[in-house]
């Protein structure tokens, strides 16, 4: 097993950092949950120091530390495999997840080294303001039996009945679900990578069709009321380019 591939090159604005930020914590939410059953199967205690990367392109991986001293990132926690036998699955991941959040900021702020101190506070506000991935984890299970999402990311009751029996269509995620809902899958956030939650408002892209946290995208309920058809950041700014060209 080869060591993880270092970046090519290091992020030196604040929202290049909390990009980068972003798509390692997002990686890092889907090894423990969506993930975890391959995640745990490479987590062999029998092989040497392991360590779970989350990378800059949205992936993770589990690899061999860096080799080199010092290494040209900061390492996350070293062989996390050899305890996966001896604690409680959920105990495990838990602590996993803990030093996946502590692996990260150090990324970040390793990143930040160059920042003043202003921008180092607004980098930290904005990593702040998303669940750290242990949060993620734990919520999952809580979650999880309310969700009312497919896998697809639809929600499974983005539809409601009026008083009259007509069908009306909503992008926003209803924020009160039947408890008693056997089925049930989970989706993501498409910015964060957090995991749904009934009590949160929520809002789905007519294109691309992922949902969002209003907070991660500047929407609010409100101002949800008066959107006909919702695109999402990626798909405005791809249909911005195509007009450009």
């Amino acid at each position: 097993m080869a060591p993880a591939a270092q970046v090519a090159s290091n992020p030196r604005t604040v929202e290049d950092i909390f990009k980068d930020y972003s798509a390692r914590r997002g990686a890092l939410v889907r090894a423990l949950t969506s993930d975890v059953d391959e995640f745990f199967g490479l987590c062999d205690p029998d092989k040497e120091n392991l360590c779970l990367y989350g990378l800059a392109n949205g992936s993770w991986e589990v690899a061999l530390p860096a080799e080199e001293v010092p290494p040209e990132l900061p390492e996350p926690a070293l062989g996390i495999n050899f305890a996966r036998d001896g604690m409680n699955r959920r105990d495990w991941l838990s602590l996993v997840a803990v030093h996946s959040d502590s692996w990260l900021v150090s990324v970040a702020f390793f990143f930040a080294a160059r920042l003043n101190g202003n921008e180092r506070k607004r980098l930290f506000n904005m990593i702040n303001d998303l669940p750290t991935v242990y949060e993620a984890l734990v919520d999952r299970k809580h979650v999880r039996d309310r969700s009312g999402v497919d896998s697809s990311g639809k929600s499974k009751h983005s539809t409601k009945r009026t008083g009259e029996g007509q069908v009306k269509r909503s992008r926003v995620v209803a924020e009160e679900y039947d408890d008693d809902d056997e089925e049930h899958n989970e989706t993501f956030c498409g910015t964060c990578g957090g995991l749904y939650n009934a009590n949160e408002f929520w809002i789905g892209c007519d294109i691309c069709e992922r949902w969002f946290h209003g907070k991660c995208v500047r929407i609010t309920p409100a101002k949800a009321e008066h959107i006909k058809h919702y695109k999402c950041p990626d798909c405005s700014s791809s249909s911005s380019k195509k007009t450009r060209l």
